[in-house]
């Protein structure tokens, strides 16, 4: 029996359209740069976000490594948030690899940082301290429950980023879910960033890979991090084949996503013993917790949902993160909601 599982979208594997793009896939060696389907993807990332050039790369992760790299020395700084994915949950690769210093900012509720705490961030140049030279935004800003940061927020954060020589870079990882939700173009929502890495394996369903794209030269210095963390692929056509189709196919149809994530907050309001926010469903991602006279802890009835064939990803004692993606339809939904209610209940 299928397992409907919540615990992210980066459990989504391809549709049969993709598996069958990846068969037939032209290739050649990316690492000589003659892979005609990477190039391909390379290239239309690059025009889909308005920008120079792409760069295609294994995961989020080592797009927003390569790319600090690139940006960044030893001991420069970056500014970003505390609860960003490139501080919290990249094993410290920009500090071990990079020798880059990352100065944290408190993310607000709605995912961004204070234009004042970025200002009062930036370093003045001195021998003490460590030079500022890049600022980081994540969007959708995962850890603050998948909200979408605006446009209007981003170029904000583009004009302070200019008026001192600094570079923004963003973590797009969910752009697509980001643009979907604002109902915008993601090149114009991203127009003020020097450099952006997007996940073609999370809402986008594809089996693997991620693209970085910003100016040429930019670009250029990344395939050469790339190269130095090992990150050089040869026949990438195979799967870079299904992150064309993903491109193509999967961010019209985001809402569908959202529109599951709200079905299911609604749904799990109507349970006793679970406390829930219903404003902050805004992309596919929901985020409860279990009310102290709930019987079970968060681990235990995830445990338990695993006899409903459901999968699911609990946070602590109290709390849990559930994900809708291409493969959960309004019926998971509904069965989750049942399942979570009589176990609470039993």
């Amino acid at each position: 029996m299928k397992l409907n599982d919540f615990r992210s979208d980066t459990v989504s594997w391809p549709t049969p359209e993709m598996r069958r793009a990846m068969a037939d896939a032209e290739v050649g060696d990316d690492v000589f740069d003659d892979d005609p389907t990477v190039n391909r993807l390379q290239e239309v990332s690059a025009e889909r976000f308005g920008k120079e050039a792409g760069l295609f790369v294994a995961s989020g992760t080592m797009g927003n490594l390569v790319s600090l790299l690139a940006h960044c020395g030893r001991g420069d700084e970056i500014i970003l948030g505390d609860k960003a994915h490139t501080f919290r949950y990249e094993a410290g690769g920009i500090a071990a690899l990079g020798g880059i210093h990352p100065h944290t900012l408190p993310v607000q509720a709605d995912g961004t940082l204070r234009l004042d705490d970025i200002r009062g961030a930036i370093r003045d140049d001195n021998v003490h301290f460590p030079r500022t030279r890049c600022i980081a935004l994540e969007n959708t800003q995962n850890a603050a429950g998948g909200v979408p940061i605006t446009k209007a927020y981003t170029d904000a954060v583009g004009e302070i980023a200019r008026e001192h020589g600094l570079i923004l870079h963003m973590d797009g990882a969910r752009i697509f879910n980001a643009a979907a939700a604002l109902d915008c173009d993601v090149a114009d929502l991203t127009a003020a960033a020097d450099s952006l890495t997007f996940c073609l394996s999370k809402g986008l369903c594809a089996p693997v890979g991620s693209v970085v794209v910003g100016s040429q030269d930019f670009i250029t210095a990344a395939r050469r991090a790339r190269k130095m963390v090992g990150g050089g692929m040869r026949q990438a056509g195979i799967i870079a084949a299904a992150g064309l189709v993903a491109l193509d196919t999967m961010p019209q149809r985001l809402y569908e996503d959202h529109a599951n994530a709200r079905r299911l907050a609604k749904g799990l309001a109507t349970i006793p013993q679970i406390e829930i926010d219903l404003t902050r469903p805004i992309t596919n991602m929901v985020f409860c917790a279990l009310r102290a006279d709930a019987k079970l802890t968060a681990p235990q009835l995830a445990d338990r949902l695993k006899q409903h064939n459901i999968l699911t990803l609990s946070m602590g004692e109290r709390g849990f993160r559930f994900v809708t993606h291409y493969w959960i339809q309004p019926e998971h939904v509904d069965q989750l909601v049942k399942a979570i209610a009589e176990e609470l209940a039993s």
